[in-house]
């Protein structure tokens, strides 16, 4: 086989590999909040999955914004990083009590004690109470990543077309109130589990599914490269025979 023949080939498989390799990345590449839904009248703890840096920067830090619907959340003990929440004062607003309250948590703020590498991941939680007077809604908590040089606000909202735009924010979907006792304040329920590991598997099925289309679309375009190749060198051989 000829140089020529090898070098075409080569680039056939080597532009499919990196269509193929390229697939997980695009699929994980935006933040991502679990679960996906939850209802109204809960206490839900919610997971930010962060990574990919800003143009392969490390993270050195995210806030990730409350709606104005929140009133009370938490932050959940993460060793990598330190947390801090800040408030601002409110006006006749009560919490998941009915009890008034001054003021509310407006974001809650994570400093990574090591950068997070552009390569790798992790994970943020929040615990939040959603009040009953919520349901039927979607509320979304943008989330501000910044990083050594640079940030990304990923708080962008789909509009009426209903595509998803570059950075869109994390949004969560709430239901009815849950009158059967679990997901108020009790994190352990067996109800709460199930609902938390099927939005998970939901969320991974759909990511899985993008990656493997993408992956097979550039397993194929490094078939058609080997081919094209293939095809290139008979006519060099004829000529020579």
């Amino acid at each position: 086989m000829k140089k020529s023949t090898i070098t075409r080939a080569g680039l056939g498989l080597a532009a499919g590999a990196a269509l193929a390799l390229a697939a997980p990345l695009a699929a994980s590449a935006h933040v991502h909040v679990d679960p996906a839904d939850a209802a109204a009248g809960s206490s839900t703890v919610l997971t930010f999955t962060i990574g990919h840096g800003c143009d392969g920067s490390p993270t050195t830090a995210v806030s990730i914004q409350m709606p104005d619907e929140i009133v009370t959340a938490k932050p959940v003990v993460n060793a990598g990083w330190t947390a801090e929440s800040q408030t601002e004062p409110v006006e006749g607003v009560t919490d998941q009590n009915g009890d008034p309250v001054g003021e509310r948590v407006s974001s809650v703020d994570f400093t990574a004690k090591t950068p997070l590498d552009d390569s790798q991941i992790d994970t943020l939680s929040v615990q939040v109470s959603l009040p009953e007077d919520t349901a039927g809604s979607t509320l979304a908590f943008p989330v501000t990543q910044t990083c050594e040089s640079g940030s990304v606000a990923w708080d962008e909202i789909p509009d009426a077309s209903g595509e998803e735009p570059e950075h869109p924010a994390p949004v969560v979907a709430v239901g009815d109130v849950d009158d059967s006792g679990h997901g108020h304040g009790d994190q352990s329920g067996q109800a709460d589990d199930e609902s938390t590991d099927a939005a998970a598997a939901e969320s991974d099925n759909s990511d899985d599914l993008i990656a493997r289309v993408i992956g097979i679309a550039g397993l194929f375009v490094g078939a058609v490269g080997v081919v094209l190749a293939v095809l290139a060198r008979r006519p060099r051989e004829k000529e020579n025979r």
